[in-house]
């Protein structure tokens, strides 16, 4: 039986209201269906309008307007609350300190494991509700035993499941996704909250980091940690160019670099390494760039860890595709191994292990096996 909001009895839902079409769509679904639904916005910026303007994010005063007016028009009691010093802390800064080490975070990621279904979920509970629902395009689905499974949406072009592995068995348990079954095409969204009468049918879909105002995540992270110059070297140590901080680079990366003169084969050349501690970024060709297994940390499962190594497809990105890997938890890290060598892995990113469609959980890359390992000594 799959989790549209439908149940054998009415549920007490908080609908966490971004702003946006997909959630107000969401909460009118939630309370269509019979729940007793809530509407929420959450405040995530001491500042609101240093964050997102102009409809793009989830974080700015016109968003949380946005969010009541669409609450007052499906008819829903609403309210804003104040989590702008949780985010700073579990999203923010955590975002800074993983590139500051040379790592790659996706703040989505945990924004909805520390913020969403944690900060959130914990302070619903407390206050009596049953559950909390989103505008995520994810499904869940609920087994004879009660259990519950995470699983990609109907439509996989819309699917977001990958920004929601880290949902543990405890939260699944209390999520609702009205638009996880829907197999129907954004314009089909936006002309179901037109038909509602939704002010935010039209409203542009987010894009980026919300909490980058400008969209430049180079230039957000140089001020919070300032310019550091250092070298950019090939693999062989030699000295290509130079950056203004190693954190302003992610593994894979091609444009942007500034080298001074072409690669011997007049090919170009990408990030292969970052290092920190000595303020170095290594780079080469796309072929070093091919990754045949990885190690990940802080595992989190949707349910029931595995207790033997498997098979699976996994997802290293948020809009990436799928690929096929042999996975085994040792000791508590996840040791993966790709059938077919992948690109463009960096420490930091989170990857998320599928089961045909049921999301498996997911863990943090701590380290990459190169087919070619990178040699650079600068």
């Amino acid at each position: 039986m799959t989790d549209t909001p439908q149940r054998t009895r009415p549920l007490r839902v908080l609908a966490a209201m971004s702003g946006g079409v997909d959630s107000a769509v969401a909460a009118a679904r939630a309370a269509e269906a019979g729940h007793d639904v809530t509407g929420v916005h959450l405040a995530l910026s001491a500042n609101p309008q240093s964050f997102r303007t102009g409809a793009r994010g989830c974080c700015t005063i016109e968003d949380s307007r946005d969010a009541r007016r669409a609450a007052d028009v499906i008819g829903i009691p609403f309210y804003v609350w104040d989590l702008a010093d949780r985010f700073r802390e579990d999203v923010v800064e955590d975002f800074v300190a993983e590139y500051e080490a040379g790592r790659t975070p996706n703040p989505c990621l945990r924004c909805n494991e520390k913020i969403k279904f944690a900060a959130l979920l914990d302070k619903a509970l407390a206050l009596g509700f049953d559950a909390v629902c989103t505008g995520h395009y994810a499904k869940i689905v609920t087994l004879p035993d009660g259990s519950r499974e995470l699983h990609r949406a109907s439509d996989m072009a819309k699917d977001q499941s990958y920004v929601l592995g880290v949902l543990d068995e405890r939260q699944l348990a209390h999520a609702l996704f009205p638009l996880g079954d829907t197999l129907t095409t954004k314009d089909e969204i936006r002309a179901e909250a037109e038909r509602r009468g939704l002010a935010v049918a039209k409203k542009p879909d987010s894009h980026d980091i919300c909490f980058i105002a400008d969209g430049d995540t180079q230039g957000f992270l140089a001020k919070r940690l300032g310019k550091a110059e250092g070298d950019i070297v090939d693999e062989s140590g030699t000295k290509v160019g130079t950056h203004e901080g190693a954190y302003g680079f992610t593994i894979g990366q091609r444009k942007g670099l500034r080298i001074g003169h072409p690669a011997a084969d007049g090919k170009p050349r990408y990030v292969l390494d970052i290092s920190p501690v000595d303020n170095t970024v290594t780079v080469g060709p796309a072929a070093a760039l091919d990754v045949t297994g990885l190690t990940a940390i802080k595992p989190r499962w949707c349910g029931t860890a595995p207790a033997a190594p498997g098979v699976y497809t996994a997802q290293l990105r948020a809009h990436g595709g799928e690929t096929e890997v042999s996975a085994e938890l040792v000791g508590g890290e996840l040791h993966v191994t790709f059938t077919e060598p992948v690109r463009g892995v960096a420490p930091g990113q989170a990857i998320v292990l599928y089961d045909d469609t049921r999301v498996v959980g997911s863990a943090t890359i701590a380290s990459t096996v190169r087919r070619q390992p990178v040699t650079s000594t600068s």
